[in-house]
């Protein structure tokens, strides 16, 4: 399997699984309003996908693991202390959509995610240590999901 494909495969699992997702907690909702801790995992995930994506320039960011060609490799804003914070903006809203279903079919999509998640940043690590000649410096003195921790 090539990269593109491979690539490709991933990010139809991440969708999937948060489309399910948001499936499956729409019809979860049962007039009651989300706990306060699920409200604010969902805040927190949708600002920092927001606050990730405002560091990128237009043009550089891909939903794919492959760089871009000519991409720009980014270090500031969230990328100064994690690898991966769209993926762990995901996995946030993954977590809050997992306390709005509440079940066994939610958590095991939420671990779906993380499993394609995880899979994706290992390979989107490599290549971008291909492309750009400080990215093994900074993948060593920087966490892939959460700072400090992993």
């Amino acid at each position: 399997m090539n990269r593109h494909s491979l690539g490709t495969f991933l990010v139809s699992m991440q969708f999937t699984s948060l489309g399910l997702h948001l499936v499956l907690a729409a019809f979860s909702l049962d007039g009651d309003p989300p706990e306060a801790s699920t409200l604010i995992l969902l805040a927190l995930g949708l600002a920092l996908g927001a606050w990730a994506l405002s560091c990128n320039r237009p043009g550089n960011f891909s939903l794919l693991p492959e760089p871009r060609q000519g991409g720009r490799f980014i270090q500031t804003g969230p990328y100064r202390w994690v690898r991966h914070p769209m993926y762990l903006a995901l996995l946030l809203i993954s977590a809050a959509l997992g306390g709005i279903t509440d079940s066994f079919p939610g958590w095991m999509l939420s671990l779906t995610l993380l499993g394609a998640l995880l899979i994706k940043a290992g390979f989107e690590d490599r290549w971008m240590a291909e492309a750009h000649p400080g990215y093994a410096e900074y993948q060593a003195r920087t966490r892939g999901f959460i700072p400090f921790i992993y």
